[in-house]
């Protein structure tokens, strides 16, 4: 689905149909539910409405397993694939579980190769930090460029080419270039959750979630899903995107995912209007 800025439908415009079918909602979250590093307001309270209502959201995020903790006790997430897929919390009871999509001896024999392509980016990279969230991270490293540092794109290029040429699959987020060894990302990461709560295929039924995301490492879940959605801030990456979001919201960040939940709601069998 590569659509230019134009073509991407605004989000008032999905079809209430589809939407009165949706089972539930995957997203992104910095810079699609966070606002400098915390949660917008207005997001906090959808993700609260959805969970009320029993529409499951799930995040997929390139933040690390460390941080994941922190917030998982906070929001009312179904579950977290952090780490772009290689690691989950998963709510059980009144607890959550932790699982991994590699297994021990995997983590162990990348863990050097990490150590290494990190001290190779520093090195070569101009201006390149790691992210402070590195600490939490279990299988992938993460170079900052727009979060407490910036880097010019020629630095975020060289990052990304560095990162392959050590073998890695990059990916850059809003804030972060993310690179990790192995074949996962946000889309195995999503499937991953749908099976380990439901016992469900999520290529059966990917037409009734939902997708909100806000950068160009969303466009792979952009072009899978027809109920995608980039809340406004996704502009910002217009020259850069090759995949675009079936819709846009009017709000950036938490408003844009707060207008998503509305219109879920708003959609769903027996709500008030309906």
């Amino acid at each position: 689905m590569s659509l230019p800025p134009s073509a991407a439908r605004p989000w008032a415009q999905a079809p209430a149909a589809a939407l009165a079918a949706v089972h539930g909602v995957f997203t992104d979250i910095d810079d699609t539910l966070t606002r400098d590093g915390a949660i917008d307001p207005p997001a906090l309270a959808a993700l609260q409405a959805l969970h009320e209502a029993g529409v499951p959201v799930i995040a997929i995020t390139g933040r690390p397993l460390g941080w994941s903790r922190e917030l998982a006790s906070r929001w009312p997430l179904r579950a977290i694939a952090a780490e772009n897929g290689a690691v989950a919390l998963l709510r059980e009871g009144g607890g959550w579980r932790e699982a991994y999509a590699q297994d021990e001896a995997t983590r162990a024999a990348n863990a050097p190769r990490l150590r290494a392509a990190a001290a190779r980016l520093l090195h070569e990279v101009p201006g390149a930090r790691l992210a402070r969230d590195s600490a939490g991270r279990v299988t992938d490293i993460a170079i900052d460029h727009s979060e407490f540092t910036h880097l010019p794109p020629s630095a975020i290029a060289q990052a990304v080419r560095v990162m392959h040429e050590e073998g890695m699959h990059a990916s850059v987020s809003s804030i972060h270039i993310n690179g990790w060894y192995g074949g996962h990302d946000k889309w195995s990461g999503a499937c991953w959750m749908l099976q380990a709560l439901a016992g469900r295929e999520l290529p059966d039924e990917v037409d009734r979630w939902i997708y909100v995301g806000d950068s160009t490492n969303d466009q792979a879940m952009f072009a899978r899903f027809a109920l995608s959605v980039g809340v406004a801030n996704l502009r910002r990456f217009a020259a850069e995107l090759h995949t675009w979001p079936a819709y846009l919201t009017h709000g950036e960040r938490g408003a844009g995912f707060a207008e998503v939940a509305q219109r879920v709601l708003a959609c769903r069998p027996g709500a008030p209007g309906r």
